[in-house]
């Protein structure tokens, strides 16, 4: 992008509807998790209840194994040593390492929830997913995301996967740090997000802007990126403050959307980095 872009206008005390909030059925899910990694970082988090742990019995031992013990026993969750058969017939994944726990429901944060920056904390750093359906890739972006820093995430609510137990294990613990915000539409929730002050970059692989060449990034910022099959709709592009592609070098047309949003988190992570 040439130039720099102007400036937003300070937050709005602009609100979503209370009382839509309040009607909205909720539904982010989370209550199985399977997979070492992420019922240590369910445990270690101490976001949400646990109400048990599963390990089959004959388990291979391992560090991760033996802190997850450890700290459900210091939590007083009860370990459960079950059948290998009743474990996998309990799990929703093939690849469980034999390990699974029972949780309430992740809590769903609003989303001017997502834009409010406490004294001291990060610059609001969102993405937002329009329609992705394939739990891997959900999974995947919500890993990279919290790892490049992201500091929210937003889905909609309908014809989307939310937090299955294969979302879980993919994202390998980072549901249980990152805010997540269900929403009717995307393009609304993008208006919203433009009166309380944040700036959206949307990814399309035909984006006149690159994705390297981003100024906004140490701004509040929301990614913004569509379905593995249509990407962005219209709408949602026309309510992007810039639509940016990631260039290509290679033969092959487009990255699909797990691979797009790392490349994007952490371009804006580096850019955050960078010295002034």
């Amino acid at each position: 992008m040439r130039g720099r872009p102007p400036r937003r206008p300070p937050p709005s005390r602009a609100r979503l509807d209370p009382a839509r909030r309040r009607a909205a059925p909720r539904g982010l899910g989370g209550e199985q998790v399977e997979g070492r990694r992420a019922v240590e970082e369910l445990l270690s988090a101490g976001r949400r209840r646990v109400r048990d742990v599963w390990v089959a019995e004959g388990a291979e031992p391992s560090p991760v194994l033996e802190r997850i013990i450890a700290s459900a026993t210091r939590r007083r969750v009860p370990v459960r040593w079950t059948p290998r058969g009743r474990l996998e017939a309990e799990a929703r994944t093939e690849s469980h390492q034999g390990v699974l726990a029972h949780a309430d429901p992740l809590p769903e944060a609003d989303l001017e929830e997502l834009v409010h920056r406490p004294r001291g904390g990060a610059v609001p750093f969102l993405v937002v997913l329009e329609g992705v359906t394939d739990p891997g890739n959900l999974g995947a972006v919500l890993r990279s995301a919290e790892f490049a820093g992201a500091t929210g995430v937003v889905l909609a609510r309908h014809r989307a996967v939310h937090v299955t137990p294969t979302v879980a294990k993919a994202a390998a613990g980072a549901v249980e740090h990152l805010p997540i915000a269900l929403v009717a539409g995307i393009p609304t929730a993008l208006a919203a997000l433009g009166r309380l002050g944040v700036w959206s970059v949307g990814l399309d692989a035909d984006g006149p802007a690159s994705v390297f060449d981003l100024e906004l990034a140490d701004r509040p910022i929301a990614l913004v990126m569509g379905a593995e099959d249509r990407g962005l709709s219209r709408l949602a592009r026309q309510r992007c403050d810039v639509v940016a592609a990631i260039p290509r070098r290679g033969s092959l047309e487009s990255l699909n959307v797990a691979a797009a949003a790392a490349v994007a988190c952490f371009e804006v992570a580096r850019r955050r980095q960078a010295p002034n």
